[in-house]
């Protein structure tokens, strides 16, 4: 059941609990997507064949009681792609999720109903898991904004996983100020420095699908490079988007086959075109060899994209290679588009860094400009993001 007018978002129509504290979150609602365990429901992983061999949740997912205990009000469960594992926003067990901000469009996934309640401001935030870009891509697509933490920094306790090695718990809201907030609540201490080197990496800019969309980057990149003289820099000259793309597509393969093949294989689920592809692909990565030669890939990248940011360096993408792409589009055209797009989400996804997505408001459809920070920088960047004009 679907609550009506609420754009396909959530999953619960009637949930509703309360704050256990008080804090920062005072009078502010939140939705959670349908992986988090709340306390006397059962989850669904965006899979009727999870939820009947599902049970109750015992007890609520760290993160939940965290947000109810400084005042959050839980007032909804939202749609999620099936078990996390696309990008698109669409599972063929639900009613479309509708982008409030591009309806002909799809809402981007696997946080699909999160962006969309966040972005219809149903509730003033909401929560999502990240793996290969499950904040960031539906935040951009519906025009918020959209957080990915540094890699184990926020408990994932209670909490379905894909690939354990990239999950993060993240969120999203239409108001920055509010993103900093539960930022606030949910991360731990840390100390907040200034930031001294912005880089602009050219070859992400050179992703981009359109030449309107070139234009709308290339005037909010002006705008930033008059107040923080942005320094260009290039992937290319140490790495390639190929093989970063192909080291994350096998390491997240491998792992979430580890944690959900043997349920695949026992309860045959039914699954969407795309979904049943990319299990498939997960179920036949087995050499050792190929699989530990990209964990050597993925911590020498790691290691040197960590040194280059440190502690006071921001790296500077466009979120997506363009806007949301409409429903009417083609299979194909949608999984080449999500191949693409991973080149720029592999970036954090692989290196474990917090980045947040920030909408550019005055493109004709939403677009998201990321800004991608040190380890264990996160409230640190949420400062700078919220003190950040690009209108």
């Amino acid at each position: 059941m679907v609550k009506k007018n609420d754009y396909g978002a959530f999953i619960d129509p009637d949930m509703d609990l309360p704050p256990t504290g008080h804090g920062l979150l005072d009078d502010l609602t939140f939705a959670v997507k349908d992986v988090f365990a709340v306390r006397g429901y059962k989850n669904s992983a965006g899979n009727p064949e999870w939820f009947a061999h599902a049970e109750k949740a015992e007890q609520h997912a760290d993160v939940i009681d965290q947000l109810l205990g400084h005042g959050g009000r839980l007032t909804g469960r939202t749609v999620t792609d099936e078990l996390m594992y696309s990008l698109k926003g669409d599972n063929i067990h639900f009613p479309p999720t509708i982008n409030p901000r591009s309806p002909e469009s799809f809402s981007g996934g696997s946080s699909s109903g999160s962006a969309v309640a966040a972005a219809a401001r149903l509730v003033d935030f909401a929560m999502g898991t990240d793996t290969g870009g499950s904040v960031r891509i539906p935040s951009a697509y519906c025009g918020i904004y959209g957080m990915r933490p540094s890699h184990g920094l926020i408990s994932m306790r209670h909490v379905i996983p894909l690939a354990p090695s990239f999950d993060t718990v993240g969120w999203m809201s239409d108001d920055k100020h509010v993103l900093t907030q539960v930022g606030e609540t949910i991360l731990p201490e840390q100390k907040i420095n200034s930031y001294r080197n912005f880089f602009r990496l050219e070859d992400a800019f050179q992703l981009l699908s359109g030449k309107d969309d070139l234009k709308e980057y290339l005037n909010v990149m002006t705008k930033l490079n008059q107040k923080y003289k942005l320094q260009s820099i290039h992937l290319s000259k140490c790495w390639s988007f190929h093989d970063l793309t192909e080291c994350f597509r096998i390491l997240q393969g491998r792992e979430a086959w580890e944690s959900h093949g043997h349920w695949i294989n026992k309860h045959h689920p039914k699954f969407g075109k795309d979904i049943a592809n990319r299990f498939k692909m997960a179920s036949e990565i087995q050499k050792d060899s190929e699989y530990y030669g990209m964990r050597q890939l993925k911590e020498k990248f790691t290691s040197a994209i960590r040194n280059l940011l440190g502690h006071d360096s921001l790296l500077i993408i466009p979120t997506t290679i363009g806007p949301a792409p409409e429903r009417k589009s083609d299979f194909n055209t949608i999984e080449s588009l999500r191949n693409e797009t991973m080149k720029l989400t592999c970036i954090a996804g692989l290196s474990g860094l917090p980045q947040i997505t920030v909408p550019i408001s005055n493109s004709v459809k939403p677009l998201g400009l990321s800004f991608i920070s040190g380890l264990n920088t996160d409230k640190q960047l949420l400062y700078f993001i919220n003190h950040l004009d690009i209108s």
